[in-house]
């Protein structure tokens, strides 16, 4: 369970800040608050690497931190791309045939009439073959570049990861539905709505890793942020793990502490803390 105790800080000897971005560092209306931008700056003048780890693409994440990516290393797609000043430090193609099966598996289900739409990440650009406003306006949140296009097999040669969107509760029928059809890869639930399949062995945590080797920091000097179960095997890579208060409980047991939830900046709390500097309130 999370430490009850307040956690030490200033933190002694921080290297690395790694945090999720929806139900983390995101507030309410999914923008990053404004006070994390002054808290970059002390970041990079202490020489303390922040690093955003999402399911969220490449492109989105690079457009989101636009101002501040010089030697920022972003974990994207769960941790299936890694990449830092436009060097890849990790990534993980997804065979053509695993591909092949989870489209049948979502046409399939499609055609039992459950409302879900499938999106075939690469590096550099997301596909998908269904194009009606309401799926390409939530694919649009995660994948700044994306293109719909009439048969998704046909785009299967450099995809990094599955993403299953799913308008109910994927995890009723879309989620146990992929863990069939994807037995030996690795199927989560990144959030309520969304499944996310990967080559096995893949996961936030791996990327982590990555990103530690890079940076030659260890887990001593890293503090990590999450939510849900997409973030569940960072936290045993921090010093600091923070579970937010609206967390998952299974994250909640895998944390040292819990910060303030996401509609109380509680990123920007705790990273204030553990920096020892005060920040604005607006």
């Amino acid at each position: 369970m999370p430490n009850p105790t307040p956690f030490p800080a200033p933190a002694q000897d921080l290297r690395l800040v790694i945090t999720d971005m929806d139900g983390t560092l995101l507030d309410r209306d999914g923008n990053i608050p404004s006070q994390l931008w002054p808290l970059l700056e002390t970041m990079r003048d202490r020489g303390i690497a922040f690093v955003p780890a999402s399911g969220r693409q490449c492109t989105t994440l690079s457009t989101m931190f636009h101002s501040h990516l010089q030697g920022m290393p972003i974990i994207a797609e769960n941790g299936t791309y890694v990449v830092r000043d436009g060097v890849d430090i990790s990534s993980s193609i997804i065979s053509p045939s695993l591909a092949h099966e989870v489209i049948t598996g979502v046409r399939q289900l499609r055609d039992e009439s459950r409302d879900v739409g499938l999106v075939a990440a690469t590096k550099s650009i997301a596909y998908l073959e269904r194009g009606d406003e309401p799926f390409v306006s939530h694919v649009a949140t995660y994948y700044h570049s994306h293109k719909v296009v009439k048969d998704l097999t046909e785009y299967t040669d450099d995809v990094i990861k599955l993403s299953i969107y799913d308008f109910g509760e994927a995890s009723d029928v879309t989620y146990p539905t992929m863990r069939r059809v994807a037995p030996e890869h690795q199927v989560i639930l990144a959030t309520p709505n969304w499944v996310d399949i990967m080559n096995p062995g893949v996961n936030k945590g791996s990327a982590v890793e990555a990103v530690q080797r890079d940076l030659g920091a260890t887990a001593d000097q890293t503090a990590i942020f999450g939510d849900f179960l997409n973030d569940l095997e960072m936290m045993p890579l921090a010093k600091w793990s923070f579970a937010m208060a609206n967390g998952h409980p299974d994250i909640v047991k895998a944390s040292k502490y819990i910060a303030p939830p996401n509609t109380e900046r509680g990123v920007i709390t705790v990273l204030a803390a553990l920096l020892g500097v005060n920040v604005a309130a607006t």
